[in-house]
């Protein structure tokens, strides 16, 4: 077991030379941090595209952002690129014009299809791990940088949504025996292949590429450094006063990352979770905060936690007298969705009725087939559809066996005449499930905050 620390700093925390002096000044302010995963410089002004969006661009020439409808074309985007590394190794004072030559010549890749994106979408990691190494070393720090392609972090060949091999694990492992006081600096999102490819993760998967490092070396701790002091108890910008949330389970963030709290991949924290290693959310423009840890395990000291939201969503209700004794209806109804390429998310049934809550930007272009498909195969007695929804959803340890948040909830949403849509408890009991219209989402999840979290402080 080694006693390193995996730190994974995103877009915004290496998004210039002011931001990467401050990744510099946390990696050297604990000598445990050796390992550190980087993303793609981020945006440094709010309406510019991200670097990755301009490789796409390049790598669809011209057609990732003609589908969003802006003028930009591939020529443009590379300008875009090779300017913006230019600007970040002007700024840190290194010597870097071999790496804008290699860089493009990368821009100019003799490949199609899926590798050719995959390989383009990767070099905003590539040459910013390059960088920010060679500027550890020039401020006197023993820095590398490790490629993928030379340690061997190797994925499966599914190219735009790679998979880590099993022998990826000994290979990172071998790096934390090689140079034991040697800050190793890594691309995330990325990997390659058997046959040397290189294939990435799907997006945000710097966060995945720092949890399998930490796995494979069993680290004492998976730091991910942000722009946000740690997971807030619901969204600021509609409630003011939320706060990080010190503590939660591995479980309690999936709850809340799967209904709308977006912190990071979900998959970087699976083998995370298996070996008990720890997962710090910290914010590098304010090191000081002490963020939110997530754990296997903690003391519930409260009902509920945190409280997330999932907007635009709609959900189908169907009515069939003795529905639940007909075997085989729920499976055909999902099988119907799947056909159609839609996810499902809750599917509370009745004796005679069930709901399926999907996402409504999933239904349009399908909404009419869908229903005609549902019609023919299992032939309601009446059928529904209900837009605009949100849901809302408690989570919380302290909610098993305790029924009492989700009383005072239906009684505050009452008092305040908001109208409740759905409600369900997941299987778990450790967060509930409460669909308002979401022309009073924003009513409603202040009411809620308030009787659930608020009036519940210490």
């Amino acid at each position: 077991m080694t006693n390193s620390v995996v730190c994974k700093f995103g877009g915004s925390s290496v998004a210039n030379a002011t931001q990467i002096e401050k990744v510099r000044r946390i990696v050297a302010d604990n000598p445990q941090r050796r390992f550190v995963v980087v993303s793609a410089p981020g945006r440094v002004q709010k309406n510019e595209e991200k670097i990755t969006d301009h490789l796409l661009n390049i790598a669809t020439r011209g057609q990732h952002f003609r589908d969003s409808r802006k003028s930009i074309s591939a020529t443009e985007s590379k300008q875009a690129v090779i300017n913006r590394f230019s600007g970040i190794i002007s700024d840190l004072e290194i010597e870097g014009n071999d790496l804008i030559e290699s860089l493009k010549t990368d821009l100019e890749p003799n490949l199609d299809g899926d590798k050719r994106i995959a390989f383009l979408a990767s070099r905003g990691e590539h040459y910013n791990a390059r960088i920010i190494a060679r500027y550890f070393q020039r401020k006197g720090m023993e820095a590398r940088a490790c490629l993928p392609e030379e340690f061997g972090f190797l994925v499966t060949d599914s190219y735009l949504d790679a998979k880590v091999e099993e022998p990826a694990y000994d290979n990172i492992a071998v790096l934390d025996e090689e140079e034991t006081d040697m800050v190793t600096v890594i691309p995330g999102f990325y990997g390659v292949t058997a046959q040397g490819e290189i294939a990435v993760f799907s997006r945000g998967g710097s966060d995945l590429t720092g949890g399998e490092i930490a796995y494979a070396i069993d680290g004492d701790k998976y730091e991910n450094w942000t722009d946000v002091s740690g997971v807030l108890e619901s969204d600021p910008r509609i409630i003011s006063a939320a706060r990080a949330i010190p503590r939660l389970t591995f479980k309690e963030i999936r709850l809340l990352s799967s209904k709308g709290v977006n912190v990071f991949h979900l998959d970087a924290m699976l083998n995370c979770r298996k070996r008990k290693i720890p997962i710090h959310v910290r914010n590098t423009n304010h090191p000081e905060a002490a963020g939110t840890q997530i754990l296997n395990e903690r003391v519930p000291e409260e009902g509920v936690v945190g409280i997330a939201r999932l907007d635009n969503m709609a959900y189908i209700y169907l009515e069939k007298d003795m529905l639940c004794e007909e075997v085989g209806f729920t499976a055909t109804l999902l099988k119907i969705f799947q056909s159609y390429g839609i996810n499902t998310y809750h599917y509370p049934t009745d004796k005679d009725d069930i709901a399926v809550l999907v996402k409504q930007d999933d239904l349009k272009g399908s909404i009419n087939d869908l229903r005609r498909a549902i019609e023919k195969q299992l032939k309601p007695d009446f059928m529904d559809v209900v837009y605009n929804l949100s849901v809302i959803t408690p989570v919380g340890l302290g909610l098993k066996r305790n029924s009492y948040p989700l009383v005072d909830a239906i009684n505050a949403l009452g008092e305040h005449h908001i109208p409740i849509e759905m409600i369900d408890q997941s299987p778990s009991q450790i967060c509930f499930h409460i669909g308002v219209s979401q022309a009073v989402a924003d009513d409603a999840l202040n009411i809620l905050y308030r009787v659930l979290i608020n009036d519940t402080r210490a």
